[in-house]
This record gives C-alpha cells, sequence and structure tokens, in this order.
C-alpha cells in the first residue's frame, strides 16, 4: 500500500516557528528584545518573527560553550561515547525530516522534494560520517633513540564559531558540527538571516540526542551584528566561515583585531566545464551541466556558470543546452514536482536580474530565459538562463548565485585551459573528453579544489571540498575536516 501525497502547503498553514536563540540548553528570549521578519521567499511572506540577537547573545552563547568545553562534559567523553550521542543526533534528524525539509523550503525557497530527498538525508550522514570516523583515528608516536618517547596528539580546540549561508542551510551547517562536534569541541553556530530555521530545530535535536547542554548554541541573527561579534570574539578559538569571499576577507580582519583565531573559509565559485570534441555522448554532456546549475536555483558555490565548448561543437552543444532549460521552468516550491525553486530574498533577485541586465546590455546572446517569472505569486523567481558571453563580460567573470549560465568557445586545449584559469576562483571544475590522457592532463593543469572528469558533483563525504584562490582555504568534508577543529600537542617524554 503506497504512502499517501503530503500535502505540504496544508502543513505550512498549521507551522508554528519558535525564532528564539537557543543557549546553555534551553531556548532563551533574545536579550535586545529585537526581532526581525522571516520571510518566505516563495510569498514574500513573514513566517514568524525571529532575534535579532547582539553581542550580548553572543558573549553568553560563548560563555556557555566555553564552560561546557573547560569543564569536560563533552570534550573528555571517550570518543566512542560522543560516536554514540553524534550517531543518535544523525538518526532524529531522519525522523524529524519532513519537518525539517518544510522549515527549510519555506525559508530558502527551494523545491520541497530536494529538501527531502537531499538536505536532510546529507546532513544525517555528514553526522553519522564523522561519528563513525573519530573512534578510528590513531595518534602518532615519532621515532626517537631508547631513551624517549614522542607522542603526536589530536586535541580538540576549544570553542567553534561557525558562521553558514543561506543556500544550504543544513548541509552547510552539518558539514562544519560533524567535524567540530566528534572531535570534542564546543559550538556556537551563526545561520543566515534569510535561513535560520533549520539550524534551531537542530539543536534542539542534538539536545535530545544526549549532547550535554552549553556544547551546542544557536544564535540567530544579522551577520554585521552577531556575525562579526561571533568572529570579534576573544573566547572563540576558530571560526568556520561559509559565504562569500567579500566576508571572507572581513573574518580574516576580525581575528587579526581580536586573538588571531584562525579562520576556514569556503567561499566563492565561478566553476568552468570544459567540453571537449572527443567527448562522445553531448546528449548526457548538455543534461549534466543543465541539472547541475539549475540545482538550487543556480545557488550554489560550485554550480558550473562557465561553460567552455570547443568552437567545432559550440553550435549543437547550445542546442542541446538550450533544449534542457525549459525542463527547470521555476516553479511552486511546495509542489512535489516542481525542480526549481525560489530566489532566497528579493535582494537575490534584483542582483541575479541586473546580472542579466548586464549580460545583454555588453551583448551576450540570449539562449534560453532571462526574464522574472511567478512574480503574480508574490515570490521571487528567475527563469533558467544560458548565455553565450564572451570571457571579460561581467556574467562570465562574477559569482552569480542565480541560474545564469554562460556558454564561451575555445579553440584548443591551452586556450580552453587558460580560460579556466583566468578567474580569481579556484573552488571546482568539470572535464568532459573520451580521452584518458587528455582528461587527466587537464585536470592536473586546472586550478581548482575539486576536478570532476565525465560527470559533474557525484563525489561523497570521503573526499575534501575547498578550493584555491579567492575560492577559500581549508576543507570542508572527509578526514581533513578535523585538521581545522583540532590542535596537534608533542609530548616528549625522557626515559631512563
Amino acid at each position: 500500500m503506497s504512502k499517501p501525497s503530503i500535502n505540504w502547503h496544508e502543513r505550512a498553514a498549521v507551522l508554528k516557528i519558535d525564532g528564539r536563540p537557543l543557549i546553555g540548553g534551553r531556548r532563551v528570549e533574545g536579550l535586545s528584545g529585537e526581532q526581525f521578519d522571516c520571510i518566505s521567499p516563495i510569498n514574500g511572506k513573514s513566517l514568524g518573527l525571529v532575534s535579532r540577537c547582539q553581542a550580548a547573545d553572543v558573549d553568553a552563547a560563548v560563555a556557555s560553550a566555553r564552560a561546557a568545553f573547560d569543564d569536560g562534559r563533552w570534550a573528555r567523553r571517550p570518543p566512542a561515547a560522543r560516536k554514540r550521542e553524534l550517531l543518535k543526533f544523525a538518526d532524529l534528524i531522519m525522523a524529524a525530516k519532513e519537518e525539517l525539509a518544510l522549515l527549510e523550503t519555506l525559508d530558502m525557497g527551494k523545491p520541497i522534494q530536494y529538501s527531502l530527498s537531499v538536505d536532510v538525508p546529507a546532513a544525517a550522514r555528514c553526522i553519522a560520517w564523522y561519528a563513525e570516523a573519530v573512534d578510528k583515528i590513531y595518534d602518532e608516536i615519532a621515532p626517537t633513540g631508547p631513551n624517549a618517547l614522542a607522542l603526536i596528539q589530536r586535541e580538540p580546540m576549544g570553542v567553534i564559531g561557525a558562521i553558514v549561508p543561506w543556500n544550504y542551510p543544513m548541509i552547510m551547517s552539518a558539514w562544519k558540527l560533524g567535524p567540530a562536534l566528534a572531535a570534542g569541541n564546543s559550538v556556537v553556530l551563526k545561520p543566515s538571516e534569510k535561513s535560520p530555521l533549520t539550524a534551531l530545530r537542530l539543536a534542539e535535536l542534538a539536545l535530545e540526542a544526549g549532547l550535554p547542554e552549553g556544547v551546542f548554541n544557536v544564535v540567530p541573527g544579522f551577520g554585521h551584528e552577531a556575525g562579526e561579534a561571533l568572529a570579534l570574539h576573544m573566547d572563540v578559538d576558530a571560526i568556520g566561515f561559509t559565504g562569500s569571499t567579500r566576508v571572507g576577507r572581513k573574518m580574516l580582519e576580525y581575528a587579526g583585531r581580536s586573538n588571531l583565531k584562525r579562520v576556514y573559509n569556503e567561499l566563492g565559485g565561478k566553476s568552468a566545464f570544459l567540453v571537449f570534441p572527443d567527448f562522445d555522448d553531448l546528449k548526457r554532456c548538455a543534461q549534466t551541466v543543465a541539472g547541475s546549475m539549475f540545482f538550487n536555483q543556480g545557488e550554489s558555490c560550485n554550480a558550473p556558470s562557465r561553460v567552455l565548448v570547443q568552437e567545432d561543437i559550440a553550435d549543437e552543444f547550445i542546442a542541446l543546452v538550450a533544449a534542457e532549460a525549459p525542463k527547470y521552468q521555476a516553479g511552486d516550491p511546495l509542489d512535489a514536482g516542481t525542480v526549481m525553486g525560489a530566489l532566497v530574498d528579493e535582494g537575490q533577485l534584483r542582483t541575479v536580474m541586473g546580472y542579466i541586465e548586464s549580460g545583454v546590455t555588453e551583448g551576450a546572446r540570449v539562449v534560453a530565459g532571462a526574464k522574472q517569472s511567478r512574480a503574480d505569486s508574490g515570490g521571487f523567481f528567475v527563469e533558467p538562463t544560458v548565455f553565450e558571453a564572451r570571457p571579460q563580460m561581467k556574467i562570465a567573470r562574477e559569482e552569480i548565485f542565480g541560474p545564469v549560465m554562460s556558454v564561451l568557445r575555445f579553440k584548443d586545449e591551452a586556450e580552453a585551459v587558460a580560460l579556466a584559469n583566468d578567474s580569481p576562483y579556484g573552488l571546482q571544475a568539470s572535464v568532459w573528453s573520451s580521452h584518458i590522457d587528455r582528461a587527466h592532463r587537464v585536470a592536473r593543469a586546472l586550478r581548482a579544489g575539486t576536478v570532476h572528469v565525465n560527470q559533474y558533483d557525484e563525489d561523497d563525504m570521503t573526499v575534501p571540498f575547498g578550493g584555491y584562490k579567492q575560492s577559500g582555504n581549508g576543507r570542508d568534508k572527509s578526514l581533513h575536516a578535523f585538521d581545522k577543529y583540532t590542535e596537534l600537542k608533542t609530548t616528549w617524554l625522557r626515559i631512563n
């Protein structure tokens, strides 16, 4: 017997949100009493009020996290014990998947089918992955003479400030929380003011799973207020930040102005997607780039927004991509069949439309889209857009964070690599070639943190995520993420 379909509109109509911060294991009122409307991009209406946390709230959260760390209620638990609590946390995320998916879709506009099938399971898998990993990582004994013993051990860093963006609120939170909590740290999480709801609910689920009070705190608020206060705080040991390159620079500045805390930035991208004429299935290639570009409304730092195609096959490839674009027309995010939803807010809509206007003004050829859609809904929607552009154009160089793809032509392999690397960013890239020699040669030449070959974004938790150049420093995912949230301690013992 099949499960009856869910009426997401009915559930949304009765949803009650709690926008208060969670500090020291309890929901508390914001100390200033200030609040802001949490606006849904689906219809432009308020979902409810959320606390606008200020420096005093951040002070309280950091003090709670520091007390939890210093008394060892979490940090001194054996790794196997932390593992048990985190695995339960992951199970509770999955048990609450429908609630969390609805909050995510209402808050930032992505289709409910993907909130349910991608975002919630990915967040749970991340927490579970680090839970399973933490009791399988060994410390080191260095080679010494017979009269010494040298131990090299990882220790939790202390209090971690995590500042996450609005495009993947749950997944980005999990990428910080998983390794930071598994290693024994305490965390203060500052979600984006555009998407605070799932972070607050995750903290409640963590308490239910058995994480001690004070270990995981959430302070909603604006970046220039709560985010800045967290990054400047003298008792925060490290900041894990995901967001724009502009704000990433400020994170480094704040560290210099405060306690030289470590800052790990995962920033912007303008990922190149290189298509060579020897690839034998251009239709699959076009389907992949369209699906990857328009997924999450193009609001992905690793979206393949620069598509470089060899000139002999460019006309055919552009026609194939143009045929794919209408399949991603924006629809009601609460409709289970919708594949592309709303941009996160009116400001992002204006930004994306501004880039589209810039492309037209600079002479780029509109292949598909280039218009706002569903304006009568009150929400913030844009058609899937494809331009044929030139390398110097603004749309081909700057991160747009919307469903806008630029296709550029190249003559040969050397020009393709030069064009791909001619960017301040270096997050991801993709190479499409049926010749293994070329694929490997080009992949090695590209200055990007991840290079996909004949696919896009099929990797998993086992490999690191991060970029070169102005795409940031440090890595999320994989065992390498533990490097960000642990200190190395050497203990040299003399043995008589």
